[in-house]
């Protein structure tokens, strides 16, 4: 498996992950990969999710 440091979503709960260590990689339907830039803001992230259409409000996304 090959690691993916980043920023995840999980866009059931609407929650980010900041990934930038090997212990804890998230996985499952849940999760998605949304970037490999783990300084990314709030902001941009909220823009990305919009842009990609992973969630209806992006505006909701918050930090874990």
């Amino acid at each position: 498996m090959q690691q993916r440091f980043g920023i995840y979503l999980n866009t059931k709960e609407l929650k980010v992950a900041r990934i930038n260590f090997p212990y804890w990689i998230p996985s499952g339907p849940d999760w998605v990969f949304l970037t490999p830039e783990v300084n990314t803001t709030l902001l941009k992230i909220r823009d990305l999710a919009g842009e990609k259409r992973l969630v209806a409000e992006p505006e909701k996304i918050v930090w874990i």
